[in-house]
């Protein structure tokens, strides 16, 4: 990478003001399988159900939501592969340790792929996150990170844990 990333100063204001994400939709190659999944998993986090249709499932909570579609025909014997172009991981926050390892507990009741159990990370201070996967290996992940995080005075991202490393 040529030169460090452009910052903003204290006294400057965005040229766009973000409220945060509003969605991201996920293609799947069984959508029925794949609907089982997050109509189990995102209400426990707070999502609700907002559409459920043969071919489309929304979810929405937190500011957020998330979609679930069937991927193209032509491509439904493939899985997510993470270092490609596209989607590395979706990271959902969490408001507190406990909520990471109660998503933790229910994934395991789910029989779901945990890639990391609950740990601490570097990323920044107190960070804390399960990583898993639904059934076509979308990699997912839910953390907490108390207090200001990567935005706080003197405070700067240590990817060394994942990132870096092509976790």
């Amino acid at each position: 990478m040529s030169g460090a990333l452009p910052q903003l100063t204290e006294q400057q204001e965005p040229l766009i003001a973000i409220n945060g994400m509003a969605h991201v939709v996920l293609t799947v190659s069984d959508f029925r399988r794949a609907r089982a999944f997050y109509a189990r998993l995102l209400p426990a986090c707070g999502m609700r159900p907002v559409f459920d249709g043969p071919t489309f499932a929304y979810f929405v909570g937190a500011r957020t939501a998330i979609g679930i579609e069937p991927c193209d025909p032509a491509y439904q014997g493939e899985r997510f592969v993470q270092r490609r172009v596209g989607l590395h991981h979706l990271c959902l926050r969490a408001r507190s340790r406990d909520d990471v390892d109660r998503c933790a507990a229910l994934l395991r009741e789910m029989g779901a792929a945990i890639v990391r159990a609950p740990a601490e990370g570097t990323w920044a201070p107190g960070y804390y996150s399960v990583l898993f996967e639904d059934p076509d290996g979308i990699r997912l992940e839910v953390n907490f990170v108390p207090g200001a995080g990567l935005l706080a005075d003197g405070v700067a991202l240590d990817p060394r844990d994942g990132y870096a490393q092509g976790v």
